[in-house]
């Protein structure tokens, strides 16, 4: 064989999907066949997040029949309104325009492959839609994974560890007039489309608490208003953590937590660690987020993987940054997600366990609850 084959055969290879590990579960297959969400799987949002947006509402998420490969099936319809919306259905304050929906899974995942099968806008042009109805401009359909966990020192000192508080980190982002309250936050975006108007670069970021990397790769060949499927690996690792003695640390859900100062945060990131033996331990790391479209890779992100488990988010939305939306409604439509875990030495569960909190009612108006502990 040639040489210049071999090379040919060889970057196909390295750009397909690798095959699943023996480890590999389907823990989540999702095709809507039933004609409704399923409560037991899904739960929708009530929520207003960050600036330009009335936020998202159960409302804008329903089943619909499409074409999907040549064939008519049912598939979940996240439907975003405009800034020329004028139906009967309220977002934020009561106000109209620039309302989305957002679906989040129950189950909490970490290392796996997650496969969702899309189609944003459509190929057909109608009178409430966009002028190109293939690119919603304005609007940001997403796929996501993300949970986050509040931790409140109370009374002690902000800038110590709290042996009671292992989950307390001072040299965490602080919140609070006291400041003394940080979060654990773990998200990957898989894409976010349309930033600054522009559908055909996808953001691809990772969040490991209060650290991030965001890159953009092309996702010109999604938007056609056809359907593709999307596909992430998310991986994670234990790495040998040296130089930690059984005083530096402290046991909280399972895991342990740097207790000392003079442990370089960057060494950690928050993220805890697993005790091996008698001052040995080692780090849960993520690795990398790897991800594809239509089955060909299209990039990696390798820096600030989290390694927490989190929930599924599909959905679109209108934060500022997505600029105008002359348009009255448009959809993301969801023909399958499958999600295929690979409990890799790495992961971490059990300590994100809350759902996403609603922060508003049928009308729009501010409420405020704390969703309860799972168990």
């Amino acid at each position: 064989m040639k040489p210049l084959l071999i090379f040919f055969l060889g970057l196909s290879s390295a750009q397909a999907i690798p095959k699943l590990p023996e480890s590999a579960k389907l823990s989540l297959s999702e095709d809507w066949a039933s004609g409704e969400i399923d409560p037991q799987k899904w739960y929708p949002l009530r929520k207003k997040w960050g600036s330009g947006n009335q936020g998202v509402v159960p409302e804008n998420l329903f089943i619909a029949t499409d074409t999907v490969a040549g064939k008519s099936q049912n598939v979940l319809v996240c439907r975003g309104h405009g800034d020329l919306y004028e139906g009967p259905i309220k977002g934020w304050q009561g106000k109209l325009d620039r309302v989305g929906g957002t679906l989040v899974t129950k189950q909490f995942f970490a290392s796996g492959r997650y496969e969702v099968v899309l189609k944003i806008g459509s190929q057909e042009k109608s009178k409430n839609g966009p002028e190109r109805p293939t690119h919603p401009i304005g609007v940001i359909p997403a796929i996501w994974t993300y949970s986050y966990r509040w931790v409140n020192l109370g009374d002690g000192d902000p800038e110590e560890f709290s042996r009671e508080n292992p989950l307390y980190n001072p040299l965490m982002k602080r919140q609070g007039k006291k400041r003394n309250t940080n979060y654990y936050t773990s998200e990957i975006d898989f894409p976010e489309f349309g930033k600054k108007q522009d559908l055909e670069k996808g953001l691809y970021n990772t969040f490991l608490n209060h650290k991030g990397e965001s890159l953009t790769f092309p996702t010109k060949s999604v938007i056609d208003g056809d359907y593709h499927t999307i596909t992430t690996i998310w991986r994670t690792a234990l790495k040998p953590f040296e130089n930690i003695t059984d005083s530096q640390v402290a046991e909280f859900g399972g895991f342990y937590w740097v207790q000392d100062k003079s442990i370089p945060f960057e060494r950690y990131l928050g993220n805890p660690l697993k005790r091996l033996g008698k001052d040995k331990y080692a780090l849960y790391s993520g690795t990398e987020a790897s991800h594809y479209i239509d089955g060909k890779h299209i990039g990696t992100n390798k820096k600030y993987v989290p390694v927490l488990a989190a929930q599924l988010n599909i959905g679109v939305w209108f934060p500022e940054w997505a600029g105008a939306a002359p348009w009255k409604e448009s959809s993301m439509s969801i023909a399958s997600v499958k999600i295929w875990e690979y409990s890799d030495p790495g992961d971490v569960h059990g300590i994100l366990t809350e759902d996403i909190n609603d922060n508003m009612d049928m009308e729009g108006r501010s409420v405020s609850h704390k969703a309860p502990r799972k168990p």
